[in-house]
């Protein structure tokens, strides 16, 4: 082998083994970022779950505590003496079954309302053809954009002229708007392949066989979704029932609560810490139970395959 050959392969093979490609530094700045990254997101994720965890934390130990040990300074975390009496004097102190009673009348009329007006026209919205559909869908997105404060007077005026005042009907009905329930439904049906859709049509189908046989299974996970949601916000109504509730044969749990609390002197914080135990304890067993199918229906079309 010539001289000349043996200094092209010399450095044919310096060239071939460099101490570090611009390639792989650009790849170990990648990763570098992407830890970091991590690092935030867990970060923020531990903030959020104190920022959740904390105050329902304080709430349960409150609940078992005395009263001269709650005002105390400083604070103390665990309920020493343990009071569990605290839980027998919200059902003594107020009737607490019959609000509890009243807050399952008014969630479950006011969620299955609700429900069955957001398939309904959602359905409408995204798989049947009539002038003026798109239209009517931007004013529904338009209504989700206005406060439910704002339409108070209004709604109150209408319900006493009615003679609806501190009824059943006059809580449930002005609460059954639900626009977000049709956007989100109808953007469920809209995510369906059209060619099953289409298929079902062929077999005669007609609209309603359609939408319970072909739509709402392939759906479920939306519904479920769309469902919980509701009822956790029927449930967790406050303002528009103490507006139209005069006492415990239609006042809801939220407005019992506030039975609880002494204007005139000192609040005994235990039984109403106790209380909004009691009161959170059906929606959280709901949501354990449910938040599979409710994660999963949140998430639905995210991913497209």
């Amino acid at each position: 082998m010539s001289t000349t050959t043996m200094g092209r392969a010399a450095r044919s093979d310096k060239a071939a083994k460099p101490g570090k490609t611009p390639k792989a530094g650009a790849q170990s700045a990648i990763q570098g970022q992407g830890r970091v990254g991590k690092v935030f997101g867990y970060a923020a994720m531990v903030a959020v779950l104190l920022v959740i965890a904390v105050p329902l934390f304080w709430i349960v130990v409150t609940s078992f505590k005395a009263h001269d040990h709650i005002y105390v300074r400083p604070a103390e975390y665990l309920p020493i003496p343990f009071t569990p009496e605290n839980y027998s004097d919200v059902t003594t102190r107020i009737p607490f079954a019959a609000y509890f009673r009243n807050s399952v009348v008014i969630t479950f009329f006011a969620a299955a309302i609700k429900i069955v007006l957001g398939v309904l026209s959602a359905y409408a919205l995204s798989l049947l053809r009539f002038p003026g559909r798109n239209i009517l869908f931007i004013v529904i997105l338009a209504a989700l954009m206005v406060p439910n404060q704002i339409t108070i007077i209004s709604n109150f005026a209408l319900v006493a002229q009615l003679g609806w005042k501190n009824t059943f009907q006059g809580i449930i009905i002005p609460l059954c708007g639900t626009a977000f329930g049709t956007f989100l439904m109808r953007n469920q049906f809209m995510s369906l392949p059209h060619e099953i859709i289409e298929a079902a049509r062929m077999d005669g189908a007609g609209p309603f066989k359609l939408l319970w046989r072909v739509v709402m299974p392939l759906s479920w996970p939306t519904l479920v979704a769309f469902s919980l949601i509701t009822i956790v916000n029927e449930w967790n109504e406050y303002l528009w029932p103490f507006l139209m509730s005069d006492d415990e044969r239609t006042a809801p749990l939220q407005v019992g609560l506030t039975m609880l609390q002494n204007n005139d002197g000192v609040t005994n914080w235990g039984p109403v810490m106790a209380g909004t135990v009691l009161t959170i304890l059906p929606v959280l067993i709901l949501f354990l139970v449910l938040q599979r199918q409710m994660i999963k229906g949140l998430t639905s079309g995210a991913v497209k395959s």
